[in-house]
């Protein structure tokens, strides 16, 4: 009976213990293992978080703002590309236009008598026109003619009277080459450029509709240009009232070629130097 009454006694208390040490073990673990997790985890999430938001820096336009940027800069480009449009006077009024303008072409602007201010668009095609094809029409002339005469040096040979060229009776152009050298070739260039469609009109009215007039000015400014100047002083014969030529390869020259001549050397020389700038201009111009 004793021996039982022992084995009761023994064993609550025996209960009793494992409860407690399971209490124990659970305390340990939520408090040592599980607050450790815990805390590894509320640590670990701030820096997650951090990682992921600071590389992001990208700001992306709006649709709205690309357009408007492109519409802007298209607008921009049309605004650079368009040129001023230029009120041109009728062909038949365009003598005005001249009068206006003409006193800003020279600084020689006393020689400016010299130039005819009647029609003078239709002067300058027919006149170019006809100095093109050889011929000169001076009816039709857009500079004022020289009153001066040409004259010939007579010279007593053993052969009877020598005619010899006379270049003092090239000063009668020289005023003339004058106005021309004081022009602007740039601003010449320029009034061309603009009267176009004027002088295409009155080129079409001398009967060439579908040509282009600078075509034409071209082939009398080439006519300049080759021209050559005699070495020598050429003579010359008078077998009725007019002067000739002695030498048949000058006297077989054509009306503009003839008058390019009795410019004289030295005036020649400077027509020749202001007609090539002209032409070069005019050929990057067009």
């Amino acid at each position: 009976m004793s021996i039982q009454h022992t084995e009761q006694k023994q064993t609550p208390w025996a209960v009793i213990a494992i409860i407690i040490a399971a209490i124990i073990a659970f305390v340990i673990y939520y408090y040592v293992i599980a607050g450790d997790d815990s805390s590894a985890i509320e640590v670990a999430s701030p820096v997650a978080i951090t990682a992921v938001q600071e590389p992001v820096e990208i700001i992306e336009a709006e649709p709205e703002l690309l357009e408007q940027d492109i519409l802007t800069e298209t607008i921009e480009e049309d605004i650079v590309d368009i040129e001023p449009e230029i009120n041109l006077p009728k062909l038949d009024e365009s003598d005005s236009w001249f009068s206006t303008k003409l006193p800003t072409l020279t600084w020689r602007k006393e020689l400016l008598k010299l130039v005819v201010t009647d029609d003078m668009i239709r002067r300058f095609v027919v006149f170019t026109d006809n100095f093109s094809q050889g011929t000169l029409a001076y009816e039709h002339t857009p500079l004022v003619m020289p009153n001066t005469k040409f004259t010939a040096l007579e010279q007593e040979t053993d052969q009877g009277t020598k005619l010899q060229w006379d270049e003092s009776s090239a000063r009668r152009f020289s005023l003339y080459v004058d106005l021309l050298r004081s022009m602007d070739s740039e601003m010449l260039v320029q009034w061309y450029i603009e009267l176009k469609p004027l002088i295409d009109q009155a080129y079409g009215e001398l009967g060439y509709p579908d040509q282009d007039f600078t075509d034409k000015l071209h082939n009398a400014i080439t006519k300049v240009l080759d021209m050559e100047i005699p070495k020598n002083q050429p003579e010359l014969e008078r077998p009725s009232v007019m002067y000739k030529y002695k030498d048949e390869s000058l006297e077989s020259l054509d009306d503009a070629e003839k008058l390019l001549l009795r410019l004289g050397k030295e005036n020649l020389l400077v027509i020749k130097s202001v007609m090539l700038e002209i032409n070069e201009k005019l050929a990057r111009a067009r």
